[in-house]
């Protein structure tokens, strides 16, 4: 998969991810993009080992697995600034 279909899946991976999390995340473009991107590295990654088939490609369980990955980097962050 080539660096543009990284990032617009990322893009789309952290705007589902944001939707999905309740609350206000202070977030802009970029933030939400590179959101999408780390969890599609972590949970996309995953979801591809589990499945069974290659990670460089694109498929409905990597993008569920991005989504899931975003979601749980989302919830972490928001974590980290509470404490603060």
């Amino acid at each position: 998969m080539g660096l543009c279909s990284w990032i617009i899946s990322g893009f789309l991976a952290g705007l589902i991810a944001r939707a999905l999390m309740p609350g206000r995340q202070g977030m802009g473009l970029i933030a939400t993009t590179l959101l999408g991107i780390g969890g599609s590295f972590m949970g996309g990654f995953l979801a591809s080992v589990l499945r069974g088939g290659s990670w460089r490609l694109l498929h409905p369980s990597g993008f569920i697995g991005a989504i899931v990955g975003a979601v749980v980097l989302l919830g972490l962050a928001r974590m980290m600034s509470d404490r603060r």
